[in-house]
């Protein structure tokens, strides 16, 4: 390879560096995950303070919140479902239970999400903390940390005491 063709092809690697760098340094998200990349393309939305507060009251109404699709009694998609199961089979106690059906309120629906930080719903809180969704909750029902966690939170049904002393 000659001098000239040698100093050409280093020249231009130069500049697609330099030109590299100073479209990283203006244009950073290029240089992310495709990914990441879309995401950071959504609209933001940001939550309204009176949104946020009216779900914070929510979160904090009983021990153990669930903002799902529909109702315990009646619920509207197959995550949601699973999830009451599960809380059902953990003997979650009823007087410490609340569901907030988002599908009554849009603001709710898209406010839960950004609220989180969490895109799926059914969305679990215990005491205030968010748990996560319904995968989530699979996996800790299966593992026993579910059933640790609301233990340690005090909100399973108590164990009944025998109705009856023991006969002596």
């Amino acid at each position: 390879m000659s001098f000239s063709r040698s100093f050409v092809n280093t020249a231009r690697s130069r500049s697609f560096i330099a030109a590299t760098s100073i479209k990283s340094a203006f244009f950073p998200s290029q240089s992310l995950p495709l990914s990441v990349r879309l995401l950071q393309g959504q609209q933001a939305r940001y939550l309204s303070e009176a949104a946020r507060s009216a779900i914070d009251n929510a979160v904090k109404s009983s021990p153990v919140v669930l903002f799902m699709k529909g109702t315990p009694e009646f619920p509207q998609c197959g995550f949601s479902r699973a999830t009451i199961q599960i809380l059902g089979l953990q003997g979650l106690d009823p007087e410490k239970f609340a569901a907030f059906n988002v599908l009554e309120d849009d603001e709710l629906r898209s406010g839960i999400k950004e609220y989180s930080n969490w895109p799926t719903i059914p969305q679990l809180y215990v005491n205030g903390e968010f748990i996560g969704g319904c995968d989530i909750l699979i996996a800790m029902h299966q593992s026993g940390e579910l059933g640790e966690l609301l233990e340690d939170a005090k909100v399973l049904v108590p164990e009944e005491e025998s109705a009856e002393p023991e006969a002596k």
